[in-house]
């Protein structure tokens, strides 16, 4: 049996869910999972481990669509298996209460899929 370490259940991105960092004002990747305190994105673009990141995205949900824009700390990155794309691990920062509210709905709404 595999034992989780997750403090938060994260839910894999079943749509598309682009990613932007705001501050350089281009898309770096898309979503592999989420959660209320992080997420697994799947970059297209150079990251610098260890950096602090402006990112913004925008959730679909029931009442259509919900933008996000959060702080992210880059822990760390791999190598993935489709060429040109690495996984990058981000945990978020400075977030505030309606977001974290906003996030978890999204990760607890029915017909997600989890890691």
């Amino acid at each position: 049996m595999i034992q989780e370490f997750r403090r938060a259940r994260r839910r894999k991105a079943s749509d598309l869910i682009q990613v932007t960092d705001v501050m350089a004002e281009r898309i770096v990747g898309r979503i592999g999972n989420l959660s209320e305190t992080g997420m697994l994105l799947i970059a297209t673009e150079p990251l610098v481990e260890d950096a602090l990141y402006q990112l913004a995205f925008v959730l679909p949900d029931a009442a259509g669509t919900t933008p996000v824009e959060v702080g992210a700390h880059l822990l760390w990155r791999d190598d993935a298996a489709l060429s040109g794309s690495v996984w990058a691990g981000f945990r978020f920062i400075a977030t505030t209460p309606a977001l974290t509210a906003q996030l978890h709905g999204w990760v607890s709404a029915p017909g997600g899929h989890y890691e």
